[in-house]
């Protein structure tokens, strides 16, 4: 029985343990689409505070075959073109120097926002709710942006937001920071701007620019106010108040900047949560939502396997990054050479990028033991393509990551492979090489779905452990 050209839902059953390191893929027909929904839950529960999780932005193993008027390939062309240029902008941040001047001249160059394929710039999508001076903002979850920033009224030049913006003039609690303040000091170390937030004259307030490599940015000034996390209040939270911001934010009110600097929410809110967090990320595919917990009670997950350490790299140079030491990984058991070295584990990144000489090993390893399946061609950064079109069921090799410490993490299997087109005739192992082997191999939220991810920044280390991504 062919598989349908309809809209696919992936039914993984895992076999056991003399399954050889292998999948089983059914593949039957999904009725239901993904609810998009930006009002999201959250509560306190034994003294950790958890907000719902939702995913953000189409794409992915499932779907329709057009969306407002564009065609999936041209949907899902644009959202690889944008996670390309995140991951450029990674590479330019992680290899230190003064990386946003360059990237504010990219984007100048560019126009500010450039149009791929008529296709909607989505990298950043996994989104939560918080509450800010009273209201509330949907805003996307990033563990690769030190600052938190929103919409602000009046909007000079907004991106589309549903719901209303953030409006400075009826939060009473709201202010904005001036020049000499320590916050816009610690701004300017996170951004790496040698000219300053506040410019060459006198400037009562301190302004912000965020600028990134594929045209999206975010300007506006620093300030504080209220920031509530299911019931708990961070007093003088500092934020950036956008009133000119484009880029790939869908309809959400901004970014959620949960990197490793003095500005971001997990510095921040030390005092509340001791600098731990974590996340899981939900499928895509089904109407289900993940989870960020906020602290460090362990109680509250939901996780089916022992949470499993190993340390993290510290390397202040290197930006707001969580880097870890990836020792090797393996495809159907087998062990493919590594020495991939330092990763970043990030949230918005979508495809794992590995440096070429991992990446070819592993790519060699999976097509020898995916040979019995045809080959199709490859869509643009996923280069391993097969075409399964009348095939009902697939046999997938388990993709597993080791770390330092011998730290083993198994991929979830909707994380394997990338269904490219609705019908099943491109569809392709889910990983990216990246252009050089200096650059630096990032670990993408599409191999991290339906894991609990801990990031313990003060026992510098981060956990993964087995977890089904329902809100807990």
């Amino acid at each position: 029985m062919a598989w349908g050209a309809c809209a696919l839902l992936l039914l993984l059953l895992v076999l056991g343990a003399g399954g050889g390191g292998v999948h089983c893929l059914e593949v039957t027909r999904s009725r239901r689409a993904l609810q998009r929904r930006h009002h999201l839950r959250s509560r306190a529960e034994s003294g950790a505070t958890i907000l719902e999780l939702r995913h953000h932005g189409g794409g992915g193993g499932g779907g329709s075959g057009k969306s407002g008027g564009r065609s999936r390939e041209e949907e899902l062309g644009g959202l690889f073109s944008s996670d390309a240029a995140r991951v450029s902008s990674l590479q330019r941040r992680a290899g230190g120097g003064s990386w946003a001047e360059d990237e504010a001249a990219a984007a100048a160059a560019t126009g500010r926002v450039p149009v791929t394929s008529g296709a909607r710039l989505r990298t950043l999508n996994y989104v939560a709710t918080v509450g800010l001076g009273g209201g509330e903002a949907t805003v996307i979850v990033d563990t690769a942006s030190e600052l938190t920033w929103v919409q602000c009224a009046p909007c000079a030049s907004c991106h589309d937001q549903q719901g209303p913006l953030f409006d400075p003039a009826s939060s009473p609690s709201y202010a904005v920071l001036p020049c000499n303040s320590s916050s816009c000091d610690a701004l300017q170390v996170a951004t790496g701007s040698a000219a300053g937030a506040c410019g060459g004259g006198e400037q009562p307030s301190c302004s912000y620019t965020l600028s990134y490599r594929d045209g999206s940015y975010s300007q506006g000034v620093l300030a504080h106010d209220k920031l509530s996390l299911a019931g708990e209040v961070i007093d003088g939270f500092v934020f950036g108040c956008g009133t000119s911001n484009q880029g790939p934010f869908g309809g959400t009110s901004g970014l959620m900047g949960l990197g490793r600097s003095q500005l971001s929410l997990i510095s921040q809110t030390m005092d509340q949560f001791g600098g731990v967090f974590s996340y899981c990320l939900p499928l895509k595919e089904s109407e289900s939502s993940g989870s960020l917990v906020l602290g460090d009670d362990t109680s509250v997950y939901r996780n089916s396997t022992p949470i499993v350490y190993t340390t993290m790299v510290s390397d202040p140079v290197q930006g707001p990054f969580y880097f870890v030491n990836l020792t090797g990984i393996t495809i159907g058991g087998q062990e493919v050479e590594s020495s991939a070295g330092k990763v970043i584990v990030d949230s918005g990144t979508i495809i794992t990028s590995l440096v070429p000489s991992v990446y070819n090993a592993v790519k060699a390893e999976f097509l020898s033991q995916f040979a019995e399946y045809p080959q199709a061609p490859g869509f643009s950064i996923l280069d391993t393509c097969f075409n399964l079109t009348g095939f009902r069921e697939v046999q997938i090799p388990s993709l597993k990551f080791v770390f330092e410490g011998n730290v083993e993490v198994e991929v979830d299997s909707s994380g394997v492979l990338y269904f490219v087109s609705s019908d099943s005739s491109q569809v392709c192992l889910a990983l990216a090489s990246l252009k050089s082997e200096y650059e630096t191999s990032i670990i993408g939220n599409y191999q991290q779905k339906n894991l609990r991810v801990i990031f313990d920044t003060l026992g510098s280390q981060i956990g993964f452990a087995q977890e089904t991504c329902d809100y807990i």
